[in-house]
């Protein structure tokens, strides 16, 4: 058990519901990123690149915040924030990053057993887009996350961005 994961053994608010469903994140990791060339555009060509995240439990484990790191585009610094609505039982994922300085429309969902969706509405292109997260294998050692568009409220998907995990710190 590594230190941000200690810390949030001690100092959170009991488990109920889904509150703990991010605490396998707390800590650091190496990701291995497949990303589409471009977005809803029928392409089918994946760009590959590395990239590592910290991830630290804010407001006594019901919030989880984590800095994404990657040399593929220079500088680039992502920070996402996750946050538990123990009146809904369900999480909340903000994603803001250092090319945009916007903080992005949550994506909102739960976990059931070791799967979490997230849905929520934005726009690319100009266009308005359904958004979703799925979170995979969150109870083994190498969890995945993965990034969908709908341009068609969500009878299709698109999945275009896919990150698998392994942990940095043992």
């Amino acid at each position: 058990m590594n230190k941000e994961q200690a810390v949030v053994q001690k100092d959170v608010v009991p488990a109920r519901d889904g509150a703990r469903a991010f605490d396998f994140w707390v800590g650091r990791w190496d990701i291995h990123n497949r990303r589409l060339r471009e977005r809803l555009k029928g392409s089918t060509e994946w760009i590959e690149f590395k990239a590592t995240s910290v991830a630290r439990p804010l407001l006594g484990g019901m919030g989880i915040e984590d800095e994404y790191r990657t040399d593929y585009w220079s500088g680039f610094i992502g920070s996402a924030f996750q946050f538990f609505n123990p009146e809904t039982k369900q999480w909340s994922i903000y994603w803001v990053d250092n090319r945009r300085g916007a903080l992005e429309p949550p994506v909102v969902g739960s976990f059931t057993d070791d799967v979490g969706i997230f849905e929520g509405v934005d726009t690319f292109e100009g266009q308005p887009i359904r958004v979703r997260y799925t979170w995979s294998r969150v109870t083994t050692a190498k969890p995945r996350w993965e990034q969908a568009f709908s341009s068609d409220g969500g009878n299709t998907w698109e999945t275009n961005w896919v990150m698998d995990f392994s942990r940095a710190d043992g």
